[in-house]
């Protein structure tokens, strides 16, 4: 499996002490869930019957956003993003590009959350 794309360094540090300031982490989750499903949209798997495109979707956890393809009933959703060379299946990448055409606006928008929730703590 190919290693993330966008890793934000020091994230769990900061959850840590968000929390310990009595941030809402739901923020985070909703965020999350609404940066997923931004790339889930901007995804455009090759199309032959429908049932690939149909098969994405998109979550969001405090953690992380996760955005997937394919199931039980579309095995072949990986094959078509990253290629079978041994079967002389090229890779037709839908991921991958969503990722590009979408990260700026996804850096946007954690910035744009992170400010509002550190707004919110006070000191001393």
């Amino acid at each position: 499996m190919p290693k993330p794309k966008v890793r934000v360094r020091g994230l769990s540090r900061l959850l840590r002490t968000l929390k310990a300031a009595g941030a809402d982490l739901d923020d985070l989750s909703r965020l999350n869930a609404e940066v997923g499903e931004l790339v889930a949209e901007a995804a455009s798997p090759p199309v032959r019957s429908g049932r690939l495109a149909g098969s994405v979707r998109s979550s969001g956890t405090p953690r992380a956003a996760y955005v997937r393809a394919g199931g039980a009933s579309v095995p072949y959703a990986g094959v078509q993003e990253f290629g079978w060379a041994a079967r002389h299946i090229p890779a037709q990448p839908y991921f991958e590009p969503a990722l590009d055409q979408t990260t700026a606006e996804i850096e946007s928008k954690y910035l744009d959350q992170l400010d509002e929730i550190l707004g919110t703590i006070q000191g001393a």
